[in-house]
């Protein structure tokens, strides 16, 4: 006779780590099912070749909501997020910028190349800070849902309106900012130089098909200052391991709760009727009964994969099947034997103690757009790259190095060929990038793994090898994410739950989505105090 479960959780993402714990530690008997080998979907680390642990897919930790820290007492499973403090900005000509954790030293170095573009980053750092914490409280709660007359969505939206015309009036104008305009828009209202304005306007383009003068890349910078690291707005950190280390200690967490996992399970279908779910199928034909079903993939499997597309609203499917992937992000990994040497600073540890962004100017970033736009891989990247070994020496060999690149744009259709054919090529193009920025890189290199958008496809199962499990545009955030109607974590069949990127907060590494998923599911059972609200 089977066993049968309270809860099923399809996919050993972060997410739905984070949602499975939850479940388990409010005494539901939970099962979280992983079609891969190994947990943690694109928060894995993997050792490709003996002493170097590459990060594959993901890489750092800023959204991670602190309250999943405390409710799923992680530290005590292992937690230990290491800070990334430096930004290294390389430019042309031995132009460059290094920006640390002291925001006065911050200030001299932008000076130095631009004492008016000094005086701005200050202004528009404080208010970016003093609108991010105006908007935390909503990104930490279930969203209200536009199409319900129900007292308490009323009451939230009416709410959500309150606060917006409480804002003060400059931080307001910057919201709207964020939401109408373009970064470079905004950046050409603050700053006078390239360096700088590039800078910044990297956090409006990683993983998302939209340039620097794209109207879309002004919500996708203010997501991304959503985050924070020991409670430092915007901030950015490392997980000791890398975001597998991180994954691992949810998996403990999991099993401490009572809570199981089965690794090379791959759901086939959700089981239902009208009376609503009764458990999944595995590709195997094996079938496990349930009474709640949890999806922690992508909108486009949860609505037109594991369920049968015409048992749902018509409206719904229309709009997930017009829900933006657009996979615009590769991954290029490196073993390296020394650390890259930048001309007139040598090779020295502190450049490479967070990030490295290698794209000298709104120019640059949007010439590499069009590429993407054409439908062929940049033929001068973007390029976020981080050199993790120089964070946690763990990641490599003593005196070798691992180095992580985000490449933009790779779009995931290609006009005039395939990724199979273009993978080696995107790997010499990012080569050849960093050997113009960091002579004699190339001689360094003693490994090199391509992850193109459609690896990530087909190895972690992210529609399109989208990286946020959907674009973080407006249209797809907040009261949108997934669908009007259905942003709080339930679906049409009764029983039947979401819990991924996919869904409010939105992507990167926070487990915000599948906390108040958590919090959804268990309301609706009427178990309270799980989930703090």
């Amino acid at each position: 006779m089977n066993e049968r479960y309270d809860a099923v959780v399809i996919g050993a993402g972060h997410n739905g780590l984070v949602h499975a714990a939850y479940l388990a530690r409010a005494g539901l008997k939970t099962l979280l099912l992983e079609q891969r080998s190994v947990v943690g979907g694109a928060a894995i680390t993997e050792e490709l070749i003996p002493g170097y642990r590459f990060t594959t897919f993901s890489y750092a930790i800023s959204l991670l909501r602190p309250e999943i820290v405390q409710e799923l007492d992680l530290v005590r499973h292992g937690l230990m997020v290491l800070p990334m403090v430096t930004t290294f900005q390389p430019g042309r000509g031995g132009e460059y910028l290094l920006l640390g954790p002291d925001p006065d030293e911050n200030y001299h170095e932008i000076a130095r190349i631009s004492a008016e573009d000094a005086e701005a980053a200050r202004e528009l750092d404080h208010l970016i800070a003093r609108l991010t914490r105006a908007l935390k409280p909503w990104m930490d709660r279930i969203p209200p849902n536009v199409r319900s007359d129900a007292p308490a969505d009323v009451a939230a939206l009416e709410e959500l309106r309150h606060d917006m015309a409480s804002l003060d009036p400059e931080i307001r104008e910057l919201l709207d900012l964020f939401l109408t305009s373009s970064a470079a828009d905004i950046l050409d209202r603050w700053f006078t130089t390239d360096l700088v304005k590039s800078l910044y306007a990297s956090s409006g383009i990683i993983g998302s098909m939209c340039g620097p003068r794209s109207r879309e890349s002004g919500i996708v910078w203010l997501f991304h200052k959503m985050g924070s690291y020991d409670g430092i707005p915007g901030e950015w950190g490392f997980h000791k391991g890398g975001n597998g280390g991180f994954t691992q200690v949810l998996a403990r967490a999991l099993a401490a709760f009572g809570g199981e996992i089965r690794t090379e399970a791959r759901v086939e279908r959700v089981v239902y009727d009208g009376e609503g779910v009764g458990g999944v199928e595995l590709a195997s034909g094996e079938q496990i009964e349930a009474d709640l079903v949890v999806s922690a993939l992508d909108p486009r499997h949860t609505f037109l994969r594991l369920v049968d597309p015409d048992d749902l609203p018509t409206e719904l499917v229309a709009h997930v099947r017009d829900y933006k992937f657009q996979g615009s992000a590769a991954k290029v990994n490196f073993a390296l034997s020394d650390l890259p040497t930048f001309p007139g600073l040598g090779n020295s540890p502190e450049l490479f103690r967070g990030f490295v962004n290698v794209g000298p100017s709104i120019d640059d970033l949007e010439a590499a757009f069009a590429d993407a736009v054409a439908g062929r891989p940049s033929r001068r990247p973007f390029l976020d790259c981080c050199v993790q070994s120089a964070i946690d020496p763990d990641m490599s060999p003593p005196g070798k190095h691992i180095m992580s690149c985000f490449v933009m744009y790779a779009p995931y259709h290609l006009a005039e060929s395939d990724w199979d054919a273009e993978r080696e090529a995107l790997g010499d193009t990012v080569e050849a990038t960093l050997e113009e920025f960091f002579p004699g890189f190339r001689e360094l290199i003693e490994h090199r793994e391509v992850v193109t958008p459609l690896d990530i496809e087909r190895r972690v199962g992210l529609s399109e090898g989208n990286i946020f499990a959907g674009e973080l545009f407006a249209s797809q955030l907040f009261l949108n994410r997934p669908a009007p109607g259905w942003n709080q974590y339930r679906t049409p069949v009764r029983g039947y739950y979401q819990c991924g990127s996919g869904t409010h907060p939105g992507g990167c590494v926070s487990g915000g989505p599948g906390r108040l998923a958590a919090r959804q599911l268990l309301g609706d059972l009427g178990v309270t105090g799980a989930v703090r609200p």
